[in-house]
């Protein structure tokens, strides 16, 4: 099969892949749609660390081909999304309600004396990012990574659910919990963030603040459901926040990953209002805070893919799209094959709107 693989810092490539059969619990998955990710982005970058050679992606959505030994609820011919969540079943994360916490590697990935699912030609193990490898025609998971996919959700969009939109809504839905009549501010409108705005509107926010440096952007996050919009471009963005609301917001989400935009998230809260920070950071960096948010009561707390099992939430997502609540099709800025992946990387990282999506031939 074709997949992009990345060799070293900035060396990505689409080149033949062979990718195993599957063992006991996993599915061979035909893959239809992938969506380019800022995390991709990192460690193409060399930002975040990576065992090379490697196959990354992990918003995915395609077609049950094979499946393996032992496994339930899953046959050739379903359509499901990969989600880079797999879970175990039996550590302290899954048993206490936490799945989408489980780091149980040895379900995610082969073990260094089994076959390796993928490998180049010449018999070079591939590592597999996320225990997905979505940039490929095929990918080889868990079968705790799928969801099922209704029949009137097109499975092109069905894939954006695998990482952004999951994120984004369950930040607002599940980890901040956001009450009816709050008032949020969004640091980021791109994908993540844009699903951030639609999360808080289907909790009934009475405001919704959305803060970017790009008024392309903003202009998106108006479509989306924010009710005000602020340029970080054209002066503070905390002070123009405080300006709209008097005492500082209920809620923040960062969907950057930029330690000063981290900081900011907590200076615009009111006393204790809460900080959701759902934005990637490069490795090793720190965001500062002032002593005072003790003194405030604020709250400051990470969110990883929606803290909620994706099995669980994702058909609520799915009737969202489908009621109307939910404009996917405005998320993804256009449709490319995998041999253009390299110039989909450098629309990302240089800050163009939209999602990126890899459509396959099928």
């Amino acid at each position: 099969m074709k997949a992009a693989v990345l060799s070293g810092v900035k060396d990505l490539r689409v080149v033949d892949v062979e990718i195993g059969t599957p063992s006991a619990l996993e599915v061979l998955v035909r893959t239809v749609a992938v969506g380019l990710c800022h995390s991709d982005v990192h460690f193409i970058d060399g930002s975040l660390p990576m065992n090379f050679p490697a196959v990354l992606g992990h918003e995915a959505a395609g077609i049950v081909e094979a499946v393996g030994e032992d496994v339930t609820g899953f046959a050739p011919g379903d359509r499901v999304v990969v989600s880079l969540v797999t879970a175990c079943g039996a550590c302290h994360y899954c048993k206490t309600g936490k799945n989408h916490l489980c780091r149980e590697q040895s379900i995610r990935m082969r073990t260094s004396d089994q076959d390796s699912r993928l490998t180049l030609a010449d018999g070079t193990r591939v590592h597999q990012a996320f225990a997905t490898g979505a940039f490929a025609e095929q990918m080889l998971v868990h079968q705790s990574s799928l969801v099922h996919v209704p029949d009137n959700m097109p499975l092109e969009l069905a894939a954006l659910l695998g990482c952004a939109v999951s994120t984004g809504v369950g930040a607002s839905l599940h980890r901040a919990q956001i009450a009816q009549g709050d008032t949020v501010a969004v640091l980021g409108c791109g994908a993540v963030g844009l699903s951030a705005i639609v999360g808080a509107t289907i909790a009934g926010a009475s405001r919704v603040i959305a803060i970017d440096v790009a008024s392309e952007k903003l202009e998106n996050a108006r479509r989306f459901g924010a009710t005000d919009v602020v340029n970080a471009m054209e002066g503070d963005a905390v002070a123009a926040v405080m300006a709209l609301t008097e005492i500082g917001v209920d809620h923040s989400i960062e969907a950057i990953g930029r330690p000063e935009t981290m900081t900011q998230a907590v200076q615009m809260l009111r006393r204790a209002g809460t900080a959701t920070l759902v934005g990637v950071m490069g490795a090793g960096k720190t965001f500062s805070l002032d002593s005072t948010f003790i003194l405030d009561e604020k709250r400051v707390q990470g969110a990883f893919m929606g803290a909620a099992n994706p099995i669980e939430v994702m058909p609520s997502y799915f009737n969202y799209y489908l009621n109307g609540q939910l404009p996917l099709e405005e998320l993804v800025a256009r449709r490319i094959g995998l041999e253009d992946i390299n110039d989909a990387v450098t629309a990302l990282a240089s800050g163009q709107p939209g999602r990126q999506l890899i459509v396959f031939e099928n």
